[in-house]
């Protein structure tokens, strides 16, 4: 790995710390503020709806002014919406730091992008996936932290700990160097949004939103079922989430090895067997188990980035990327409402859904991906050759 990639680990790792501190325990919070589970899916839902909005502008400012201004503005943004959080006494204040903390989720095109572009003979899937064992390394030790700080001072507490962590990260992510922008391959102006979606791209895109928003839906009141229907603590909710952040490292770089349409395969089958360990587990050593496969949610997102550089070209990279990361987050606007009003009419209906979905899923990956192995073997072959003539 070269510096600017080890300085994007090691931001990426301290910001996993911080973020792990708070993040699953916003809806523990809110529900202390005294939301109802409706109400909870539906603030959840509107931070993925402002998080979907950001992605297709940054794909097109990061292809057009390149990706590092972006990455500063991000982790700029990140600090000053958990600062809000941190001092927000009421809910209406939280949820506009939750929804300012959302739209920082732009970060992954310029990010992907970059690293992208940086990775010198790694392959994309492998490089992407790496950099999120990093981040979850951090993420490891974040929820212990925080559980313990939630349950001996307060939730609130865990969003002052982590703005402290997060001024750290954005000081490391201000040393990476810029990278030129891209042009393209033909010479013309890059295609825009309607170029991209036609044909092939398309139909990824489309695949992409169907897997996702059903591995997607059991995630969001997992915390709040474990917590209300089966008497699970705070602390102990920390370790899981500490757990499911040790399966992200260890399942990214198992499956981050693979080709990625396999891999991005077998993710869905983890998530499947997350949702039956939780939904039918009777003790702690089932939740466990199911979130440590719970991690393979976040190591598919790095092999679809990794699937979808196959279909484009690398002045259309940030624009792509985006388009994806929209169909991702579009399954995040539309499954906590979804699992919200599931809950309120029975708990255990998220998880009996999500497992028809996820069924539903793995038959439309094998039949309508545009993607074959053969595709992604042969474009890895093609840039590492590239790579060596460099």
């Amino acid at each position: 790995m070269n510096r600017d990639l080890i300085l994007i680990a090691l931001s990426m790792m301290t910001w996993g710390l911080g973020e792990g501190m708070f993040y699953f325990f916003q809806p523990l919070y809110l529900q202390e503020l005294g939301a109802d589970p409706l109400q909870i899916g539906s603030i959840l839902g509107l931070v993925g709806l402002v998080m979907t909005l950001s992605f297709l502008p940054a794909g097109f400012l990061s292809d057009r002014f390149g990706r590092r201004p972006l990455l500063r503005l991000a982790w700029i943004m990140g600090t000053a919406a958990t600062l809000i959080m941190a001092f927000a006494n009421s809910m209406p204040l939280l949820v506009v730091g939750m929804a300012l903390y959302g739209s920082t989720g732009f970060v992954t095109v310029p990010l992907y992008s970059y690293m992208t572009a940086a990775r010198g003979r790694f392959s994309v899937g492998r490089v992407l996936t790496l950099n999120s064992a990093f981040y979850n390394l951090g993420f490891i030790l974040g929820p212990l932290i925080g559980g313990s700080i939630g349950e001996r001072i307060g939730l609130q507490a865990n969003f002052r700990a982590a703005a402290g962590v997060f001024v750290f990260s954005t000081m490391i992510i201000f040393l990476v160097r810029s990278q030129p922008v891209e042009q393209p391959a033909d010479g013309n102006q890059a295609p825009g949004v309607k170029v991209l979606w036609q044909g092939d791209y398309r139909r990824f895109v489309l695949l992409v939103f169907f897997v996702m928003f059903g591995i997607y839906l059991p995630q969001p009141l997992s915390q709040n079922f474990l917590q209300n229907e089966r008497g699970v603590g705070l602390a102990v909710i920390g370790q899981l989430l500490s757990v499911r952040s040790a399966g992200i490292v260890i399942l990214n770089l198992g499956l981050g090895q693979l080709n990625a349409r396999l891999g991005f395969f077998l993710t869905q089958i983890f998530m499947g067997l997350f949702a039956l360990l939780v939904w039918l587990g009777d003790s702690l050593p089932f939740y466990f188990a199911g979130y440590l496969l719970m991690g393979s949610y976040i190591t598919a997102r790095g092999l679809i980035i990794a699937q979808g550089r196959v279909l484009v070209q690398a002045a259309n990279m940030g624009l792509a990327y985006g388009m994806l990361e929209t169909a991702m987050a579009a399954a995040m606007v539309l499954g906590p409402p979804l699992a919200g009003l599931l809950y309120e009419i029975n708990p255990n209906s998220i998880y009996f859904i999500s497992l028809a979905l996820i069924a539903a899923g793995l038959i439309a990956n094998l039949m309508f991906s545009p993607l074959r192995q053969k595709d992604l073997i042969s474009f890895e072959e093609k840039e590492k050759i590239k790579w060596t003539q460099s």
